[in-house]
């Protein structure tokens, strides 16, 4: 079986097995520090934790009240990161996000502009609500997200390293919410589905969390060890069985490939960012599991959140009441068959 690694990074196979081994043990103790504030939503935190390993941004979408906003301040805690929070609100302003510049003046009356850094410099960027903004307010995160920079006044900024963006985003049915452009949702690695808990979480929540302490996590990683993992991640070898199933999968997904069903429901389907997505989730999701090779399954676990937000159904499809996520579990089924 062909292997397909990337370039050669000095780590011989031994410290390679070494290095994921040592890998597996911290995430594991991030899972379970998170499990002690976060109960039930296995797939949600699995979901928000691989974007954050694979070196992404996530947009986790789901009605209000549904601890949203606790996981994030929870991974943040765990991964020991210096963690922001931004409310959107629609009379945010670009200049809320990024920063602004105030002018100073010195004992002898002279006057300089200084940058004061807005919240979006934080290794961990909690953007509360993200679809009630205005678009131009949205957009101001798009140059951070993809550059890891931000431009004000002609003048560079670079962004803390690492440096991850997870945005929540209430359901489009809701007032006073506007849609985010498709090149935006494309800048998310995943987009992560938060339902109602299960019975038996939901009883949990209800006798933890109204006596008279909350359950914190405590820092399990910092920030140098993370971007350790991410490396790592990227160094973790992809059989050619894996890519074949992640290029059938992604290519299967667009109209105009000669697949009858998606020209049929499909109006428009992922781009290369999709790929690039499951190359570094599926090794991230192996890590997570306790493997050290990622395999096809973790190809079709992984679809519905790197590709739901990077295709839309026809007008026709959405008539016949059909989903994203119907369109996507009908592909990996083809593809498992």
């Amino acid at each position: 079986m062909g292997m397909i690694n990337t370039p050669d990074t000095g780590l011989d196979g031994k410290a390679m097995i070494a290095a994921a081994e040592q890998a597996l043990a911290d995430i594991a103790t991030v899972r379970s520090e998170v499990s002690k504030v976060i109960f039930g939503q296995e797939k949600v935190v699995e979901n928000t934790l691989l974007a954050i390993l694979s070196g992404g941004h996530a947009l986790l979408v789901g009605v209000p009240g549904l601890a949203k906003t606790k996981l994030v301040t929870t991974l943040g805690s765990a991964l020991g990161l210096d963690a922001n929070r931004i409310q959107f609100t629609p009379d945010l302003m670009p200049s809320d996000i990024l920063g602004t510049e105030v002018m100073d003046q010195d004992e002898h009356g002279r006057r300089s502009f200084r940058f004061v850094k807005g919240p979006v410099f934080a290794q961990l960027l909690m953007a509360d609500e993200i679809n009630r903004a205005s678009p131009r307010t949205q957009s101001a995160l798009l140059q951070s997200m993809q550059e890891y920079h931000i431009t004000v006044a002609g003048q560079r900024y670079d962004l803390p390293q690492p440096f991850h963006v997870l945005a929540t985003q209430n359901p489009l049915e809701q007032e006073g919410t506007y849609p985010l452009p498709e090149a935006q949702l494309d800048r998310f690695l995943l987009q992560v589905d938060v339902d109602y808990p299960e019975l038996a979480a939901e009883r949990q929540i209800l006798l933890e969390t109204t006596g008279l302490s909350d359950a914190k996590a405590s820092a399990v990683l910092d920030a140098g060890r993370l971007i350790e993992i991410q490396r790592l991640i990227r160094q973790m070898p992809v059989s050619e069985k894996v890519v074949d199933a992640i290029l059938t999968l992604v290519r299967s997904a667009r109209p105009g490939q000669g697949h009858a069903e998606t020209d049929k429901h499909v109006a428009w389907g992922p781009g290369p960012r999709a790929g690039q997505a499951l190359m570094l989730t599926v090794r991230a999701r192996a890590l997570y599991e306790g493997r050290l090779a990622p395999s096809i399954d973790d190809v079709h676990a992984l679809a519905e959140p790197v590709l739901e937000h990077r295709m839309a159904l026809t007008f026709a499809a959405r008539a016949e009441g059909m989903t994203v996520r119907d369109v996507i579990a009908a592909l990996v089924r083809q593809a498992k068959a």
